[in-house]
Order: structure tokens, then C-alpha cells, then sequence
């Protein structure tokens, strides 16, 4: 496990963006896939957006065309610039990091998690 760290995260209205960031301790390249997932309350922590050691990106449904996730090998940090805001992507964001890969979306295939920071989208 490798430590990660979230920031970016906050009060925003409905509409408006927010950049996440997350620094990874040692070279992020060795990681084949790097994720965001988030949680709301009373809800189980759901894949947002992935990203591969080649840059190839797979998103949910539910932010296809608003957010966009990118990594900086060389800065060792992952990106979500999350665009068009709305109430119901508030919630804990989290990085996370797999060597594996396979399914992309699955929280157990991540042995590397952040301590998550908080969006919150009002109306």
C-alpha cells in the first residue's frame, strides 16, 4: 500500500466545477489503473471515473461529458476536473490505486485508498 491524498474538494452551487486532486507517495506510473469513487450518505462507495498507466479513461454514465480524470506521472498525482455540478454528486470522493485492474469499477480489486474529501453541490 502507498499513501494517497485527496484535496479540492467543497462547497460549491449547482453548475459550477471543482478540481480534485490526489498526490501519491512514490512514481504513480507503477499503478496500472488509478480511480475516484464516492460515497453519500447512506449509500455504498460507487466507481466515478478510471484512468490506465496509457491514459485510457472509463467514466459512469452519470458524469460522461462533465467530468474528466487525468494522471501526471512525472507530478506522481491524479486529477478530477468535475464540470456542470449537480446536488446529487455530493458526496466523499476518494482516490484510489490498483498494480491489478481487471474490472476497473470493483472496490475490493483498490488496495490503496485515500482518506477522501468532501464535495458538497447545493441547490
Amino acid at each position: 500500500q502507498v499513501q494517497l491524498v485527496e484535496s479540492g474538494g467543497g462547497l460549491v452551487q449547482a453548475g459550477g466545477s471543482l478540481r480534485l486532486s490526489c498526490a501519491t507517495e512514490g512514481r504513480s506510473s507503477r499503478y496500472n489503473v488509478m480511480a475516484w469513487f464516492r460515497q453519500a450518505p447512506g449509500k455504498e462507495r460507487e466507481f466515478v471515473a478510471g484512468i490506465s498507466w496509457s491514459s485510457n479513461t472509463y467514466y459512469v454514465d452519470s458524469v460522461k461529458g462533465r467530468f474528466t480524470i487525468s494522471r501526471d506521472n512525472a507530478k506522481n498525482t491524479l486529477y478530477l476536473q468535475m464540470n456542470s455540478l449537480k446536488p446529487e454528486d455530493t458526496a466523499v470522493y476518494y482516490c484510489a490505486a490498483t498494480t491489478s485492474g481487471i474490472t476497473w469499477t470493483t472496490v475490493g480489486e483498490y488496495d490503496s485508498w485515500g482518506q477522501g474529501t468532501q464535495v458538497t453541490v447545493s441547490s
